[in-house]
């Protein structure tokens, strides 16, 4: 008796150790497969975010008989940002960027002898710069009104018609205005008057602002370089200009009879941008200042640097640029590039 009683205590025992291990399997296999908690994030281990701002530049290199420099590479230049050197990111020939260009022209009685050679050479430019589905073109005209003429197309056929459509404004009273003009789509034009730095600022910030950033942006203006109506002046044209990173190429031609060119004020409107300005006295001198322009846009460099100074305090930072390649020092190159670039603004800067 006393050993059935024992076999019995032995048989129960071990099927109680049978169950307790097989119930306790599968939660050690849970307990294996979970993972390590994460512990909660603290204000602390937030990732932190940086906002940086490459600057672009645009550079044209020229020899003492203004042939163009294909061959410069990044070692050759150095770049400084008000008088600091800067890390060069990006240094690369640029002879395929997509083009936005505003041509823009001075349709004031002054232009009345030389308009019709302007559409001509404006015309065979378009129809050799442009390609279709890549570039466009706008066309303005402005005397004391600014008119868009056309909106940035890369249609030939509409461009053509809106250069052949620009015609002279017949003098009349002194026009002012209370305000920058507006671009007009109406037919009525005012004239007597001249605001060529409105029709850069408007180009600028209406027009050529809401192309994509990866586009080369460009002015042509044909003019006398006389303004006597804008409640613009010329540098907040040209800071309009570079703060949406447009090259502005000057065509200075007039009628001597209205007092001839005024180049100053064209000088530096292009020189302020990294473009250039011309000045030629007859169709052939015209037509080459038109085909140097379209040389140029397709054979520059594009240079990107991150500023070291990330103040984002809407400040003017002048761009320097320096042949440090001493065999490239002796050939007199021209540099040719923008005088600088305005800093995004931020109002929780402290100043």
């Amino acid at each position: 008796m006393n050993d059935i009683v024992k076999t019995l205590l032995i048989f129960t025992t071990a099927i109680f150790a049978i169950i307790l291990l097989l119930t306790d399997q599968p939660n050690s296999r849970h307990t294996m497969a979970q993972a390590t908690p994460t512990p909660p994030v603290t204000e602390d281990d937030e990732p932190i975010r940086i906002e940086t701002e490459l600057v672009n530049i645009l550079l044209t290199a020229q020899d003492s008989n203004r042939r163009f420099i294909t061959n410069l590479s990044k070692e050759d230049i150095k770049v400084f940002e008000d008088g600091e050197e800067q890390e060069i990111f990006t240094f690369s020939r640029q002879t395929d960027l997509p083009l936005s260009i505003a041509i823009i022209v001075d349709t004031s009685f002054s232009q009345f002898s030389v308009i019709d050679e302007e559409k001509e050479v404006a015309k065979t430019f378009i129809e050799s710069v442009v390609r279709p589905n890549k570039d466009e073109v706008a066309v303005i005209s402005f005397s004391g009104e600014i008119m868009l003429e056309q909106e940035l197309t890369s249609n030939l056929i509409r461009l053509r018609r809106a250069i052949d459509s620009l015609k002279i404004s017949r003098p009349s009273p002194m026009v002012t205005f209370p305000t920058t003009p507006p671009i007009s789509s109406g037919s009525s034009r005012l004239s007597g008057s001249t605001a060529l730095w409105d029709a850069i600022w408007v180009a600028s910030e209406e027009v050529l602002s809401r192309t994509p950033e990866r586009i080369r942006r460009v002015i042509i203006v044909l003019t006398d370089g006389r303004d006597t109506s804008s409640r613009k002046n010329l540098n907040e044209a040209i800071e309009a200009a570079l703060i949406h990173d447009i090259t502005i190429y000057s065509i200075g031609i007039g009628d001597d009879f209205y007092g001839g060119v005024e180049k100053s004020g064209l000088n530096k409107l292009s020189n302020s941008t990294g473009g250039r300005s011309f000045f030629p006295r007859d169709e052939l001198q015209l037509r080459q200042a038109f085909a140097e322009i379209e040389t140029e846009i397709r054979s520059q460099y594009l240079i990107a640097y991150q500023p070291k100074n990330q103040k984002r305090d809407g400040s003017f930072r002048r761009i320097q640029i320096k042949l440090v390649n001493p065999q490239l020092a002796k050939q007199n190159i021209r540099l040719i590039y923008r005088e600088g670039y305005f800093a995004k603004g931020n109002k929780t800067d402290k100043k």
